[in-house]
């Protein structure tokens, strides 16, 4: 699985971005785990996570933050990357970040394709 730590910070409340190959819904959730099960990720607030499966089924997960998780389906549908988990965990620093959070989490997932994924 491919991390980056601690992509930003913002009023309190910290992201990253992980990412590694899935090829179905359960491929997907396993990575998830996986991360989850990493001490420091265990406490995260929000998994932010989105999947286009090569059939082009389009699978993503808010976990909370509203409208994230189409972010970054929408960002894989431009880079054409499929079979390919892309997950923004955020740690909540205690202040709401309105509009900012989707901008952070579109921030998250460019350093990623930038330092990750070749396409």
């Amino acid at each position: 699985m491919d991390q980056l730590e601690h992509v930003l910070t913002d009023r309190g409340s910290k992201y990253a971005v992980s990412g590694a190959s899935a090829h179905s819904k359960a491929d997907a959730l396993a990575v998830v785990k996986t991360l989850c099960n990493k001490k420091k990720y265990a406490k995260a607030t929000h998994n932010t996570w989105a999947l286009i499966l090569s059939d082009g089924a389009q699978i993503k997960n808010d976990d909370g933050e509203s409208g994230a998780g189409l972010i970054v389906l929408r960002m894989l549908e431009e880079k054409q990357l499929f079979d390919h988990v892309v997950i923004v965990t955020r740690w909540y620093g205690g202040v709401h970040l309105g509009g900012d959070r989707f901008r952070h989490v579109k921030r998250c997932v460019q350093a990623y394709f930038q330092s990750f994924v070749e396409v």
